[in-house]
């Protein structure tokens, strides 16, 4: 049984809003260095930049261990070794470790990478797989964007016509992963990994990733 009543969507919108405290304001996922090198410079730049990032890269991983995190597998190890960076895995960790602390009034689970705390917290309330993945997906573009606005920098509207056209890629991308196994995590996003590889030794910083 799945809880897709009201009370799921409480939770979902709880747990990944800006305001649950995980710290997620302080990492870009290598955007200050994609944006010092120039590779994103804009609108249209940052809407392409995203869309891999989400279609090929870490997003479409994160919800297929989710998922499987869900579904009750132990896959914590998996998700960290798939960190291309020590920022990366330092971000998963320490992320995954605030969620599952602040998120005790709803059960308890052990610390985990990011996706992993996600899932386990969605299979202890019964929320729904897919509304859970579709959410998480949402708020991991949602909170690129608002690094993006800061950095690039981006005035509040054209970040939001930015998560409006990447809506279709959000739900693209978790209706591809409803029956991927372990077997398809991979990635083809190069430059986004090298980014989060330069940012580690980037001059001036903003962020922690």
């Amino acid at each position: 049984m799945t809880t897709t009543e009201p009370v799921a969507l409480l939770g979902l919108l709880t747990w990944l809003s800006p305001a649950f405290p995980t710290g997620g304001f302080a990492y870009s996922h290598g955007l200050e260095w994609a944006v010092a090198a120039g590779d994103i410079t804009d609108e249209p730049s940052l809407e392409s930049w995203l869309a891999d990032v989400i279609a090929h890269g870490t997003g479409r991983n994160d919800l297929i261990i989710l998922r499987h995190a869900r579904r009750g597998a132990d896959v914590a190890d998996l998700a960290l070794a798939l960190s291309p960076s020590f920022e990366r895995r330092r971000e998963t960790r320490l992320l995954g470790e605030a969620f599952a602390a602040a998120a005790a009034p709803w059960g308890h689970i052990d610390p985990a990478p990011y996706p992993v705390a996600v899932g386990r917290l969605g299979a202890r309330n019964d929320i729904d797989e897919n509304f859970l993945s579709v959410a998480y997906l949402h708020a991991f573009t949602s909170s690129l964007i608002s690094a993006a606005v800061r950095l690039i920098p981006l005035g509040q509207q054209a970040g939001l016509r930015v998560l409006a056209a990447l809506q279709p890629t959000i739900l693209q991308t978790t209706d591809a992963t409803r029956t991927a196994t372990l077997e398809d995590l991979g990635g083809a996003c190069f430059r986004s990994d090298i980014a989060s590889m330069r940012h580690e030794t980037q001059y001036t910083r903003l962020f922690r990733s």
